[in-house]
């Protein structure tokens, strides 16, 4: 059985794993409990560690096993939250259908994937280094320069700046400083339209009751991914560890 803190700050139990073993505590790191009032559990939890009780190290059984050398598509099927991971889909799937070129096209399958298993904030850049490893180096650009141009229109493309953004930060709000160098940044260079087309097939890629089937992309992936043998996680490179914690969110260390 796995123990994890419910939103309230409360311990729940999670659904009995069908081995008998220890129970297995999880504890919310830190980024998950800053400047939300959740209580800070740790050493409630660390106190009443016993043979019995241990914290979270490896499989997690409430979550669907990941393969030995996992490849890019099972982390949409396993890991991705429901949301961004159809949101990818759709994207791409737009984009493909507009007649894109395939760089576009695996950007746009890949430019919210830290929203999808690791991090929200600034997650164009971490999903920029998670990536950076197997694609093309226009296209990890890309996706880091998607977050910044999200926020400003560009009229000569049919850009405009997202309604859903007033809804999110409210009609007041003004992206900060570095948001505002990189689209400067971005406006300047030579990848710019890859990046910008991102953020054009990226607002339309909501759709509730459009279901998108990840082996759609499977020919593009093979392209335009660079999957190791070892699998995403296990081959050494700089982002493997960004992988493993996809795999592995809830260890304690």
């Amino acid at each position: 059985m796995t123990t994890t803190p419910s939103p309230a700050g409360h311990q729940q139990d999670a659904p009995e794993h069908p081995q008998p073993g220890r129970e297995r505590l999880v504890l919310l790191p830190p980024v998950a409990l800053l400047g939300t009032g959740l209580p800070d559990t740790e050493k409630a939890m660390v106190n009443s560690l016993s043979e019995q009780r241990v914290f979270m190290m490896g499989d997690n059984p409430v979550l669907p096993p990941m393969p030995k050398a996992p490849r890019l598509l099972d982390f949409f099927r396993l890991r991705f939250t429901r949301i961004t991971g159809q949101h990818l889909l759709q994207s791409a799937k737009t984009a493909l259908a507009a007649g894109q070129d395939e760089k576009v096209v695996i950007a746009c399958l890949l430019h919210d994937i830290s929203n999808g298993g690791l991090l929200r904030a600034d997650h164009g850049y971490w999903g920029a280094q998670l990536v950076a490893p197997y694609v093309s180096e226009e296209v990890a650009w890309a996706i880091r320069y998607h977050q910044a141009l999200r926020y400003f229109a560009d009229e000569s493309v049919g850009f405009e700046y997202p309604d859903a953004y007033n809804r999110f930060f409210g009609p007041d709000y003004e992206p900060p400083d570095y948001i505002r160098q990189a689209h400067q940044e971005a406006r300047a260079h030579k990848w710019y339209m890859t990046s910008r087309l991102i953020t054009i097939y990226d607002i339309y890629a909501f759709k509730e009751n459009e279901y998108v089937d990840p082996e759609e992309f499977t020919d593009v992936i093979g392209r335009n991914f660079k999957q190791p043998r070892e699998g995403l996680g296990f081959d050494s490179s700089p982002a493997a560890h960004m992988w493993r914690t996809m795999i592995w969110p809830n260890n304690f260390l």
